[in-house]
């Protein structure tokens, strides 16, 4: 996760938080008043994000004092304490919400992946992640991935080849993509073809395919197709996952399964900063 892009996220959302300023806490809050606050659990969790929630602070106003209570990657339980901030109390009303909704929705991403990693803990099987992030935050909702136990998948269209359906609609088929493929790259990237059935799979390992995604298919299906598989490609599950069957795919022998809800669909942990002021005598 690169420094640069994060403090541009922070940027953007200061920016659209604060497009002329605070004017509730300008007209409430008194310019030297001091306070101190705690990022507060109020659900169980998993956390990520804590350094972002810090540095959303730290634009704000770089002498304003935190203290984590607690690493990315951390299960939390309601009522622990995250962390602890302290300086202006208007810096810290100002950033409140910004730094919030970036803990909270990272949190909420670890969380969920961890629930999926768990329940398919002792299969080998790794959980990836997709390219449904938000605009503008995959690295850091990729980041909140890792720090729940999953996986990267590709980052971006730049980084391998992902022939899905609609590249096999244009091309004419699986064996012509793969041949258009290698003739425009070589072995340049690695190479994965979705398959929706078991003869789309067998083509695509047949023609060269570094790694087949079996995208909605039915778990006998799957079963058939991994046992002629295996051993020539890399092979993941996709499409439809939930907790419900993660288990049962996982059992069929794929190496990955890939799950678009760990960030398109991940639910936010309920978190709070609790402020209580240092009055001034």
């Amino acid at each position: 996760m690169k420094t640069l892009d994060v403090q541009e996220a922070i940027d953007r959302a200061l920016a659209e938080d604060l497009p002329a300023g605070d004017v509730t806490t300008a007209a409430i809050v008194p310019p030297d008043l001091k306070a101190a606050a705690v990022l507060l659990a109020k659900e169980d969790g998993v956390l990520a994000g804590i350094d972002v929630f810090v540095r959303v602070f730290k634009t704000l106003d770089p002498k304003v004092a935190v203290r984590r209570k607690l690493r990315d990657g951390s299960p939390f339980r309601p009522g622990q304490v995250l962390g602890e901030i302290s300086g202006p109390a208007a810096v810290l009303l100002r950033g409140e919400r910004t730094a919030l909704n970036f803990v909270q929705r990272l949190s909420g991403i670890a969380t969920t992946t961890q629930s999926y990693v768990r329940a398919v803990a002792g299969t080998g099987v790794r959980v990836l992640d997709t390219r449904k992030t938000t605009p503008g935050l995959r690295d850091l909702e990729k980041y909140a991935v890792r720090r729940g136990g999953g996986v990267n998948h590709r980052r971006d269209l730049s980084s391998m080849v992902l022939v899905k359906d609609n590249h096999l609609a244009v091309a004419g088929g699986v064996g012509p993509a793969v041949a258009a493929v290698r003739a425009a790259w070589g072995r340049r990237f690695r190479l994965e073809v979705e398959a929706a059935t078991a003869a789309e799979a067998m083509e695509a390992a047949a023609a060269g395919a570094d790694w087949v995604m079996l995208d909605n298919m039915t778990i006998p299906e799957m079963k058939k197709t991994v046992r002629r598989l295996r051993g020539r490609v890399k092979i993941e599950a996709s499409g439809n996952v939930c907790l419900d069957n993660i288990r049962q795919i996982a059992e069929t022998g794929v190496d990955f399964i890939s799950i678009g809800r760990l960030t398109h669909s991940a639910r936010a942990v309920d978190l709070s900063l609790e402020i209580k002021t240092k009055r001034r005598r």
